[in-house]
This record gives structure tokens, sequence and C-alpha cells, in this order.
């Protein structure tokens, strides 16, 4: 390469290393204008859309890279762009095509597992998870995202003493690395004598980014409320949150504006069986998180013919890939109503196509993501004969574990939980939408009171079995013992018994929950 390609190559580098992604974009497309063949040109072009947000042209710029050289870099990077955009398939075999033994970089084994956590498939990330540290460690550059990453991974894999040791290890190497500590506070149960308080408190004081403090913030909620300080953690959550709300507060208007539309939309189109996609093969648990969806997905789960395919993205992405709708949002107004002039059929298909790379081959699948609820009368029209069951739990617990989960950062869906009040709203809006839902398909959605279930486990189990056409198995009833892993919140709770210990959980935060209490009784929403 002439010195002068070589120069513009470095030089790009430098750039995107800087941050400067306007200078690197120019000197990229100068470097490839000269010289049309140069794979990394287009791979680092991929990498400047990638942290613009331009994902898609990221994947275009990736793929002819690597048509013109193979380079396990590109791979692993397109991988990881697969799971971003919901291409699992592509994902799951673009990133098991590169053996372990063809992995020389640690960050090239550590995206490939990351790309396969994105795709739901921990079993098969956790190898390559562990290959990245083994790279690492020989050649003693450890870093704290690849321990952080593989205690994810064995955290959803129920191996917990090794996603501890994972946290701890990055917290030495990185003492502000604000996912591990939340990691390890959301893992353990601190106590009096044995928690990590005055640590968190000290980095608290020292992290600047909106993100880490929400983390920490977190953390320190969690670990207060082990010990029994709720008002503490109270204080520690609104602390937490405060730049981030202030950077990105809820659109109420929107949001009210957005569920009132979808219930119009319910009513002008209510012409019945609609001729979707036949199979019967989807089982949709869904509903406000922090509900017992998790609960249920595992009950379910626990039955022969049932596999768990975890909180699936598909059916929204189909409905904006075939409405062809040009906004930037996978879910507004725009795409609802156009997804009504969709062919029904084709939205099913399309969607059961989307998801066979992780619905294994049981007779039933289920897809446990809880705002499928935005898409229930989309999905009575293109799966006629899929089971819809939607959880309700008390609107005072369910808003103050909305409030206390930190959720993904940056999700829109999720913006409502940085104040306990938009929450409440939320929860408002989304419980009268699901009375209406009731109303317009008694036949083919469940609403379930999780403090029933809670309450008569048995009776309302083989319920559910029932009403999801299966025949009873006794393995239902003992859901905890069900080894497959969890990818939620509720990854501990889920792996015992069924209690009744978080319910009405949000006494102890009497009296920041007096707003919202008196809100409810405005609406008419009762509170137990």
């Amino acid at each position: 390469m002439p010195p002068s390609l070589k120069q513009l190559h470095q030089s790009a580098i430098n750039y995107l290393n800087q941050g400067d992604v306007q200078q690197a974009h120019k000197t990229l497309v100068e470097l490839v204008t000269q010289k049309p063949d140069f794979a990394d040109g287009y791979f680092l072009l991929a990498m400047v859309n990638l942290q613009v947000g331009q994902i898609y042209k990221a994947i275009q710029l990736i793929e002819k890279a690597q048509g013109l050289q193979e380079n396990v870099e590109y791979t692993a990077q397109l991988a990881k762009c697969y799971a971003l955009t919901g291409q699992l398939q592509k994902a799951k075999a673009t990133a098991l095509s590169v053996a372990l033994s063809k992995i020389t970089k640690a960050l090239d084994a550590d995206t490939l597992g990351v790309a396969l956590t994105q795709a739901g498939l921990h079993e098969q990330a956790i190898n390559y998870f562990e290959y990245a540290l083994t790279l690492a460690n020989n050649k003693q550059t450890p870093q704290a995202q690849f321990f952080y990453n593989f205690g994810v991974c064995a955290k959803f894999l129920g191996l917990f003493e090794q996603a501890q040791n994972a946290f701890e290890n990055a917290i030495t190497l990185k003492p502000l690395h604000h996912q591990s500590h939340f990691a390890l506070s959301d893992l353990t149960k601190a106590s009096t004598q044995t928690n990590h308080i005055e640590r968190l408190k000290t980095v608290a004081e020292q992290v600047t980014h909106p993100d880490a403090k929400l983390h920490i913030g977190h953390a320190l909620a969690k670990e207060y409320q082990d010990i029994g300080a709720f008002s503490d953690a109270f204080l520690a959550l609104q602390q937490g949150k405060a730049d981030k709300l202030k950077n990105s507060p809820f659109d109420n208007e929107g949001s009210a504006a957005l569920f009132a539309h979808i219930k119009k939309l319910s009513l002008e189109h209510n012409e019945p069986n609609a001729s979707g996609n036949p199979s019967n093969e989807p089982i949709f648990v869904l509903g406000m998180p922090r509900s017992g969806t998790t609960l249920v997905e595992r009950i379910l789960s626990s039955h022969s013919d049932v596999q768990s395919a975890g909180e699936l993205q598909d059916f929204g992405l189909c409905v904006k890939k075939i409405s062809k709708t040009t906004s930037p949002h996978v879910l507004d107004n725009q795409t609802l109503s156009s997804a009504y002039q969709i062919n029904f059929e084709q939205l099913g298909t399309h969607y059961l196509n989307a998801t066979r790379v992780v619905t294994g081959n049981s007779k039933h699948f289920i897809d446990k993501l809880p705002f499928n609820f935005f898409y229930i009368d989309l999905i009575t029209k293109a799966l006629p004969n899929a089971k819809i069951i939607c959880l309700l739990r008390d609107p005072m617990d369910t808003c103050i574990g909305n409030y206390r989960q930190l959720f993904s950062i940056n999700n829109p869906y999720y913006a409502y939980s940085l104040d306990l009040l938009d929450t409440a709203k939320f929860y408002s809006r989304f419980y009268k939408l699901m009375q209406h839902f009731q109303s317009l398909h008694k036949n083919t959605i469940k609403l379930v009171q999780y403090e029933e279930l809670v309450a008569q486990p048995e009776v309302q189990i083989k319920d559910l079995v029932k009403f999801c056409d299966l025949a009873w198995q006794p393995q239902c009833i003992d859901f905890h013992l069900n080894t497959a892993p969890v990818s939620t919140a509720s990854k501990v709770q889920v792996r015992q018994p069924l209690n009744n210990k978080a319910i009405g959980r949000w006494r102890a935060f009497k009296p920041h929950t007096n707003e919202i209490q008196q809100y409810f009784k405005a609406q008419g929403i009762g509170v137990k």
C-alpha cells in the first residue's frame, strides 16, 4: 500500500479512537475513493456508522468488506449487528461460523459472545466469553468488560458463583465499572454484616455520567432494601435517576396518544376471524414488566411440548418491516395504522419464520416480550390460533417493581420508569387497554392475576395449562426445578418455589408511595 494510503488508514483509526467520527468518515471516504478494493476502509466506515446508530448501513459496509477479505473481526462485528437488528438467524449462523480455534484476539471472541447473548443463545455464548478471558489472560491484558460479559452470561445460566467472581474481578480491574457494581448487588443478598454499601457510596461520589449514576443508584437501592432501609433505598433511586430523567423526560402526552390510537384502531377494524397464519405454535405471555410474566413462562415451559424463546422483538419488527413506514420508530401511530392494511397471513408467517432460530423443535413456543401487549389486536389477526396470556398485578406493587428495576439503558419502552408518577400513569393506560382487549377478544386472551396465582397455584396453573390446550403434566407445578436459562430480572426468584414475599412490598416504601396511591384512587383503579 502506498505511503499516502497507509497514512490515511492510520489517521482514520486515530480519529475513531478519539471519537471524532466526522473526521474519520471524511478520511475513510477519501481512502476508499483512492483504493475501492481496500476492505478495512469499508469496515472502518461501518464502525463510524455503528457509532452514530446507522446499524443497517454498517451491515452493508461490513458485508462489502467481507466480500473483499475474510477477517474474524469483520465476522464478529457483523454477527453483533445482525443481533442488534433482530436478524437472529443470521446472527447465530454468522457467530457460530467462527470456530474458537480460529480466534486469536480476545475482543473478537467477546464480540461473538455478545452477538450470541443478544440472540438469546447463552449456552453457546459462554464458550466464547470463556475463550476471550483465556486469550486475554495469556497475553496479560484482561479487561473489565470481558469479565462483566462473562458474568452476565453465567448469571443467565444460573452459574451464580462464577458470575459473582467475574463481577468482582471486573471491579478489581476497573473500580468505577458501574455495570459490574450493579450486577453484583443485583445478584447477591446484602446483610448488615456483609454488603457493598460504603464502596458504592464512594463510587457514587466519583461517577459523573448519567448512566453510571443510574447503575450505582440502583445498586445502592438494592442493598439498602436487603437490609431493610427502605427510605434510604428510595432516596438512592431518586438520586440515581435524577440526571437521566432530566436528560430524557418521559413523553406522557405521546404515550397517552399511542394507547388511545391502539384502542381506536381495534374498534375500527373489529371484523371477526381475520385470515392470518393458522399455526397454534406461539404462546404470548405479556403484561407490565415485574408482574409475573417470567413466572408464567417458567410454568408453561416446564411442559414437554413447550419451548421458551425468551423476549422476542420479532412481532413488532415484522409489523414495521411489512407496513413499510418511514418513521424512525418501530412502534408509532403511523406504523400501527399502516399495519391494518397489510396481509395478516403474511405478517403471521413472517413472524414465525423470524423466530425459528430460537423457537426450538417443540410443538409450542413462548414469546415473553412484555410490551407485546401493544400488538394484541394485531396478534389476534395475524395468528388467530395463538394463545395470549396477560399478567395483571396489584398496581402499587407493579409500579414499585418497575421503579426499582434497572431496565435496558436508553430503551424508549422503559422511559416511564425514571419517575414513579410517570410509571403510575403508564400502568393506568395499560390496565384500561387490557380491560378493553379482554372485552374485545374474550376467547383468545386470558388475564391472569398474579396474586391469585400465588394464592392458589395448583388451581391456577392447571387452568393455564388447559387454556393453552396442553395435556396436564405435574412438572408444571415444580417450575422452579426448570434448568433452562433465564434472561430477565426474575432470574433468581423463578428458581425458587412459589411464595408471597413480593406481595404488598410497596407498603415498605411509604410515605414515598402516597402520591401514586391517590392517583390510582382518582383513576378508579383499586389498590390492595
